[in-house]
Order: structure tokens, then C-alpha cells, then sequence
């Protein structure tokens, strides 16, 4: 829920750049008139010789799609952006839902558009310099490449590095300007702030979420077209698209900026109806749409703990993992008691210290590694391997392809009790809250002001 946040734009680039998009084009044959059958060199293609133009078509002009306060948003700006959505959700996506997508995202050009032009007003500049050290770090950070790379990934996936560094620019741009224009002027008392922890600490044990949503708005007369694209929304998501992607085009939320992340809440700060839901959930659990006062949430748990409570998943384990290949053609009976047999043979070593002399009496590969987060683990695993102790394993896994393997518990560091945010950091959080309110009115006023024309 933070409005100013120094690593937003890579947050928005990680989510936007994920899968590589194959793009193809096709092709239609027309048939021409024996007329205009000639042997010239262009072979099967017919040109007539009195050939007529038929108005003032360029094939290289790029039509505006929209022009803000006079500047051009043409149909290539969309295209790019639509291209960056895509890829994170692997192509999945009808054209249908293209469609709306497309205006989704020219609504966000439009907005990015304003932003860029109030800022530019008000002289809060961003040097070029800073939007190429931006456009690295979201690299090397969320891709692990130069920028080179970058450069030729995005032009594969159908944007561009241009596309991606205006994205920069404008949120760099609002960022800077919310911190000049509004920041100065919110206030928050050390009342507050104090009434927060008191809270907190009131409320130590019991459950917190961490919750995304997508926050659709509707009125009386929207009401039903609204629900229609909730459900629509909903059943892309269960497909496999990208939450993060989907509520940082669709969500009316201030959070849509960082992908829709609620961030830590608990169900009495949340809508009577968005609580009721969310309460049964389980991590990885989408629910909605759920009507509520003022429109229709889409929310994903993506975690939950308690309240200044020490989390096990947070205990860092050092784990050994013993694996071994399956030989080719192997059957699945034949694979199933080789796994049998592998167990067996690990469940005779005596702790960590000893299995890696076991292993290698049946050609076994042993790797190790003592910085583990149980919570980064996949679920299934998690709750059983804190349940065991040091030198005891998990019960085989793998397949035919990739093998069996096997997990030893060697020893684990318990996390501390949370102690909760410090008075900065409440503070903190509380003015953040405050100027994203001011940032959706400032917003609203240059959308109300602006003169836009659509082609």
C-alpha cells in the first residue's frame, strides 16, 4: 500500500517480464482477373500496369490511438505494453480478453501520459542517466542480465527497452512529485502511531493475512457490467494469468501500483464480506468477485501467520538432498522399487555425517545446503519437514524423467518472536497510506482537466 516506494517500477517490471511470447503472421491469397496476367519479375504477384492508388495510406505513419494535452499515444505504445502482459502470462490469453486488455492499457498510457506532463509542469525532472541505471538494475535484479539481453528479450516478447524506460520515467516522475507536493503537507500524530502498536500488541496470536486484491468499482447502473468483468477477470486468473499483471491494469485500488499487494491485514480491517472469505482461505486460494460497498473485490491469499508470533516457516534449515537417476526404458514397477530400495539403503545412515559415505556405495549424488527457508519450500513439504528431526529424511520423491530423491533434516535455526514494526516504521506506513488517498485525487483532478482526443 505503499505509494512512494523507491523499488515500485521493478516490482512492475519483474511482474511484466516473464515468458517468451512467440508471434506469428498469416497470409491471404487473392485471385486476379486474367487481365492483369503479366510475366514481370515480380513472379506470381500481379500489379496491372495503370496502377491507381486509392487515398493517402503510409504504411509507415503511426496513427494516434490517443492525443493527451497534446501528446501522441499511438497504437505501436499500446501494442508494446500489451506484448509486456502477455509474456508474463505465457500467451494465455484469449483475444477476447486482448480486447478489453488493450483499453485497460491505453487507460494506463493516458494516466502515465499525465503524470509525466504534471510533473515536467511542476519542474521535478528525472535525467536520463537515472532511467538507464533504473532499466539495469531491473536486469540484473529480476532477470539476471546486462542490458544488452534485456534489450533483446524485450524486443522478442513484441515490446521494446523504450516501452519499458517510459514506465520508468513516469512512475520515477509521480514518485518524485507526490514527494514535493503532497508528503510535505500529511500529518501523523504520535497519538496515532502509538494507537497502532497498542493494537497490535493487543491483538498478539491471532491470525494476520497477507493479502492481494483487485478492486473493481461500480455504481448502481454499472452494476451488472461490472460483475460481468469480475467473473471474466476470475476465470483468466484460474487459467493461469499472472494477479500481479491483472490488478496492476484493472484494479482501482491504490495498491495496483505494486501489483495489488495488500500487504499484512487483519480480517477486522478488511469489508465484513472480503473477511468472511478470506477467513477459510488458504495460501495460494483466490476468492471473489465479493460484492462489497462500492463495487467487487478479487482477492488472493498469498500468505498468513499470527500476530507478533514467531513463524516456524521463517526456521532456516541446513538439508542434504540424496538423488539418484532412473537408467532408460525403465517401467514404472521397476522404477517404483528401485526408489524402495534407495530408501532403505539412506534410512541406514546414521545422520548427516554419514550418509554421504551410504550414497556412495549405491552411486548416489549428495548436495548440501544450510541456508534454507522452510518457508520457500513447496507446501507439501514444509509442515512435514518440520516435523523432523536432525538426521531423519522425508519419504523419497522425483519421477522417471528426473529421478528419485531424498531430503535429510542435518539441523535447523529457529526464528526469534517477531517483535512488530517499530514507531518509524508505523509512522511510515500511516503517511503512506495517507498520501496514496491525496495521490488518487491528484490523479482525478488531471483526468477531469485534460483534453484528450481518440482517433
Amino acid at each position: 500500500m505503499k505509494a512512494i516506494q523507491r523499488n515500485t517500477f521493478i516490482k512492475r517490471a519483474a511482474f511484466a517480464c516473464g515468458a517468451l511470447v512467440a508471434c506469428g503472421t498469416g497470409a491471404a491469397t487473392l485471385s486476379a482477373p486474367a487481365a492483369f496476367a503479366q510475366s514481370a519479375p515480380q513472379g506470381e504477384i500481379v500489379i496491372p500496369d495503370d496502377v491507381k492508388i486509392f487515398g493517402n495510406d503510409n504504411p509507415n505513419l503511426r496513427r494516434a490511438t490517443a492525443v493527451v494535452n497534446g501528446a501522441v499515444i499511438t497504437g505501436t505504445d499500446v501494442d508494446q505494453r500489451l506484448a509486456l502482459i502477455l509474456a508474463a502470462n505465457q500467451g494465455k490469453i484469449s483475444e477476447e480478453e486482448q480486447k478489453r486488455l488493450r483499453l485497460q492499457v491505453l487507460r494506463n498510457l493516458i494516466d502515465e501520459t499525465l503524470q509525466i506532463q504534471e510533473a515536467k509542469a511542476a519542474e521535478v525532472s528525472v535525467d536520463d542517466a537515472e532511467i538507464e541505471q533504473s532499466y539495469a538494475r531491473v536486469a540484473a535484479q529480476n532477470f539476471n542480465q546486462n542490458t544488452q539481453a534485456m534489450d533483446a528479450y524485450l524486443k522478442r516478447v513484441g515490446s521494446s527497452p523504450d516501452s519499458l524506460k517510459r514506465q520508468i520515467r513516469g512512475e520515477l516522475s509521480w514518485q518524485r512529485l507526490l514527494q514535493r507536493n503532497v508528503q510535505p503537507f500529511i500529518n501523523v500524530s504520535d497519538d496515532e502511531v502509538n494507537e497502532v502498536i497498542d493494537r497490535l500488541k493487543a491483538s498478539k496470536g491471532t491470525e494476520e493475512y497477507r493479502l492481494g486484491e483487485i478492486y473493481l468499482a461500480a455504481t448502481p447502473e454499472t452494476e451488472q457490467q461490472v460483475e460481468g468483468n469480475a467473473n471474466q477477470i476470475m476465470q483468466q486468473l484460474r487459467q493461469g494469468g499472472s494477479f500481479v499483471a491483472y490488478a496492476r491494469q484493472y484494479s482501482q485500488a491504490s495498491t495496483a501500483s505494486v501489483g495489488g499487494d495488500l500487504g499484512w491485514v487483519r480480517l477486522g480491517q478488511l469489508p465484513g464480506e472480503v473477511a468472511t472469505a478470506v477467513r477459510d482461505m488458504q495460501p495460494g486460494q483466490l476468492g471473489g468477485p465479493i460484492a462489497i460497498p462500492g463495487g467487487y473485490d478479487i482477492v488472493y491469499l498469498i500468505d498468513k501467520r499470527q500476530v507478533l508470533t514467531a513463524d516456524p516457516r521463517d526456521a532456516v534449515l541446513a538439508l542434504k538432498q540424496i538423488s539418484i537417476e532412473f537408467p532408460k526404458g525403465l517401467s514404472e514397477a521397476q522404477a517404483n522399487a528401485k526408489a524402495e530400495s534407495f530408501a532403505k539403503t539412506i534410512q541406514t545412515a546414521k545422520g548427516c555425517g554419514d550418509v554421504d559415505k551410504v550414497a556412495a556405495t549405491i552411486g548416489a549424488q549428495v548436495v548440501a545446503n544450510d541456508q534454507v527457508k522452510a518457508r520457500d519450500l513447496p507446501g507439501p513439504i514444509q509442515s512435514s519437514i518440520l516435523n523432523l528431526s536432525p538426521g531423519e529424511t522425508l519419504p523419497p520423491f522425483g519421477s522417471l524423467t528426473e529421478g528419485v530423491r531424498i531430503l535429510m533434516l542435518c539441523g535447523r535455526d529457529d526464528p526469534q518472536v517477531d517483535s512488530g514494526p517499530n514507531f518509524e516504521q508505523v509512522m511510515a506506513q500511516l503517511e503512506d497510506d495517507r498520501v496514496n488517498k491525496r495521490a488518487q485525487m491528484y490523479l482525478r483532478d488531471l483526468r477531469r482537466d485534460a483534453v484528450i482526443e481518440y482517433n
